[in-house]
């Protein structure tokens, strides 16, 4: 016979259940950077349906946003689809210890050895996309296309976007975002190592670290003397 124990132990169980999928659905916009229902859905083996009813409650506590999909090139018929993306927030969820440990021991160095070895840190954090960067650069195109499977392999989740004065390498997931917040050092030292491998002058335009969606870095075409050309780190001829 079924008691009122019965029902709140199966309630809890629903509520456990629920709360574990929405966490793998944040987990899921985390790794691969902003989606839609339907690409949750496929991923995570789930309707889209049940997708949404989960990110409705993701985006009622603040832990993702939505906006409208970008659509480049000819667009088709009906409205783009809406895509959701993690909040600070949401993605303040899954490192808070990691961060607390991190900056403390920044802090510690800084006091201890100064800002230069802060410096020095810093620029050795990108090593690991650096080293895959050397391994997969005669595999693409163009060094770019390169840069955004190093990137993507190590945690990043990047992509590149065409401009009309070149590319942006947009990067929609940071494993370090609340650390570089108070060590911009941080995010010097990857924009350096961006232009470097790039062989061009780079603009950072936004940071999740300073609250914004997504890191987007500008990588222009050069500027090329008439008679010469020449192919940039974005693949594109100069005339």
């Amino acid at each position: 016979m079924k008691t009122e124990l019965d029902d709140i132990g199966g309630a809890e169980a629903e509520l456990a259940s629920d709360a574990s999928t929405r966490s793998r659905v944040a987990r899921s916009i985390l790794q691969h950077g902003p989606s839609t229902a339907n690409d949750l859905a496929t991923r995570l083996g789930l309707t889209p349906a049940a997708v949404r009813r989960h990110l409705s409650v993701l985006l009622e506590t603040g832990q993702v946003n939505s906006r409208q999909q970008r659509v480049y090139g000819p667009r088709g018929r009906g409205r783009p689809a809406k895509v959701f993306e993690l909040t600070d927030l949401g993605r303040g969820t899954f490192y808070q210890a990691y961060d607390r440990l991190a900056i403390s021991a920044l802090h510690y160095l800084r006091a201890h050895a100064g800002e230069d070895a802060v410096a020095e840190f810093s620029a050795g954090v990108t090593d690991g996309v650096l080293k895959r960067f050397a391994e997969l650069v005669g595999e693409y195109d163009t060094p770019a296309e390169a840069l955004v499977e190093a990137l993507t392999a190590e945690g990043f989740v990047a992509s590149l976007q065409p401009v009309a004065s070149g590319v942006q390498l947009c990067q929609y997931h940071c494993p370090v975002a609340h650390v570089a917040a108070e060590f911009p050092e941080l995010c010097e030292a990857e924009t350096k190592a961006f232009a470097e491998v790039l062989g061009s002058h780079v603009q950072r335009l936004a940071t999740i670290a300073h609250g914004d969606g997504v890191c987007t870095t500008h990588v222009p075409r050069p500027v090329i003397k008439p008679g010469l050309a020449r192919t940039d780190a974005t693949g594109r001829k100069g005339e």
